[in-house]
């Protein structure tokens, strides 16, 4: 819920993913007393690097296909989404990772498929 218009998840990453050069994509909400912000992060195909014209591109398709109000604060490149064995994507760890829980406590590394994944969004977290 953001602005007052609920949009899943899913809707966004339907949007984000039809832009050619993202293979992947995680959205996550955080709110603290600290900090309020939505970051997207995403897995580009190989050879293509995240630059400015990417991102608007990147924006402009949430913007039109969801809402403006969707438009995430910032884009991140990321090497692989966290994911369970089962291959859902872990919205609510990332969400603790970056709200300050460390990922030991964030998720049980054995019930993940690519449990290295949560490392990159934890050194993330100190940055932004």
């Amino acid at each position: 819920n953001r602005g007052g218009i609920r949009m899943g998840t899913a809707e966004i990453y339907s949007a984000v993913e039809k832009v050619e050069e993202v293979n992947e994509s995680l959205v996550v909400d955080v709110q603290t007393p600290e900090k309020a912000f939505m970051p997207l992060f995403v897995v580009l195909k190989e050879g293509v690097e995240l630059d400015e014209d990417l991102k608007k591109r990147i924006n402009g398709r949430i913007r039109e296909e969801c809402s403006p109000r969707h438009v995430p604060n910032e884009i991140y490149a990321v090497e692989e989404i966290p994911k369970t064995l089962n291959g859902k994507k872990l919205e609510v760890p990332v969400k603790k990772i970056l709200s300050g829980t460390p990922p030991e406590d964030a998720a049980s590394r054995d019930s993940l498929a690519n449990p290295d994944a949560l490392d990159q969004f934890a050194e993330l977290a100190q940055r932004i």
